[in-house]
């Protein structure tokens, strides 16, 4: 098979020690985000100058790796986030997945990994969701959680791309992010890190990017925060975003309600999320703008009134209002500390397309099962 070729089948292998109905429903009775994972995996094998070979499901469980695998030494890991739901007709959709497919090609594209064809990305999505369809919750905000990753694993140390690659893809049902209702977050300005710079990978889902954050998150805490705002690299005044979410604020403006959120520069991921929220914020009529905000602006807007929400998004919590900022330069409150009509409308509108409970005109629901 030439570099070139693909093959979409993915052969099925399932697992002899799956869960039983009684076990899987005692895992799944407060499951939480990332904690529990289905009876099954896929994973696909590329090699340099045969391309992807046949995908196989197989029983999850955990992966032989050389020592010297090109990942664990020099960082060749991706990733992408994106959830599975189910329907009022009892069957399961997914959200934007050939979005996900597009943006972890360019993450691969950044870290001189090969790129995945979209076709096998959807097939093994088809494959895990309808094998382990069991797994998948029913309440509003809930889901099955899919999480792609390609990894570098030719036993190589020299410092060059890996000619071997692992795509393997997981699941793993998620809970309500917040079951006892939408609760906004306090969050710290970080001054002495950052997340990312022009010509980096701030654009890429890579595992070095979360590993570098790992710091300031604990620095937020430590400043009694529940995440991280970060700023740009150059001026360290323009904020990019929250942790691993985009940022939203709210601004009310001669009579009209404005959604802005930081533009891509390059260092921002493009969220999915973000995208989505951006066309819906336009259908709710309110006015969506991409530009520049500086921290400056941020407390100058909520003290003369003008913003009155600030809000995160992204796949696993959807959206995350802001309810108080803490910084070196001095604090403050939106909203009083508590959830935005705005942010709660997004919400519910966005959750309403993804569980099937409002018309999808979008076409963003991929029919699964």
């Amino acid at each position: 098979m030439s570099a070139t070729q693909t093959d979409t089948t993915i052969e099925i292998r399932p697992s002899a020690h799956a869960a039983s109905p009684e076990e899987r429903a005692k895992l799944m009775t407060n499951p939480g985000f990332g904690r529990i994972f289905t009876d099954h995996m896929v994973v696909v094998q590329y090699k340099e100058g045969q391309g992807w070979g046949k995908g196989v499901l197989s029983a999850y469980a955990p992966i032989a790796m050389d020592p010297a695998a090109s990942v664990l030494h020099y960082g060749q890991a991706i990733f992408e986030g994106f959830k599975a739901y189910k329907q009022p007709d009892g069957g399961i959709a997914c959200f934007r997945p050939e979005a996900n497919s597009r943006r972890f090609n360019k993450s691969a594209a950044r870290l001189a990994m090969p790129e995945l064809p979209e076709a096998i990305f959807l097939a093994a999505a088809k494959a895990l969701i309808t094998q382990d369809q069991a797994w998948v919750p029913g309440a509003v905000g809930e889901s099955l959680y899919m999480r792609p990753l390609m990894i570098a694993t030719e036993p190589a140390l020299g410092v060059r791309p890996s000619h071997e690659y692992l795509f393997i893809l997981l699941a793993s049902p998620s809970g309500a992010y917040f079951p006892a209702g939408v609760k906004p977050v306090t969050v710290w300005i970080s001054d002495d890190y950052v997340r990312a710079a022009p010509g980096g990978t701030g654009f890429a889902k890579c595992a070095g990017n979360y590993a570098a954050s790992l710091v300031a998150q604990r620095q937020a805490q430590g400043e009694g925060c529940d995440q991280v705002v970060w700023l740009d690299a150059i001026h360290r005044t323009n904020i990019e975003e929250m942790g691993g979410m985009n940022i939203f604020f709210v601004y009310q403006e001669k009579g009209e309600t404005v959604v802005v959120t930081p533009e891509l520069t390059g260092t921002l991921l493009p969220g999915i999320t973000r995208d989505s929220l951006l066309q819906l914020a336009r259908e709710q009529g309110f006015r969506a703008e991409e530009r520049k905000i500086t921290v400056d602006e941020w407390r100058s807007a909520i003290q003369e009134g003008r913003m009155t929400e600030a809000f995160a998004c992204g796949t696993a919590a959807v959206i995350t209002p802001v309810g108080h900022v803490k910084s070196r330069q001095g604090n403050w409150t939106i909203h009083n500390g508590e959830t935005g009509p705005v942010a709660a409308k997004l919400r519910e509108t966005l959750l309403n397309l993804q569980h099937g409970l409002s018309k999808d005109t979008h076409g963003w629901m991929k029919k699964i099962v």
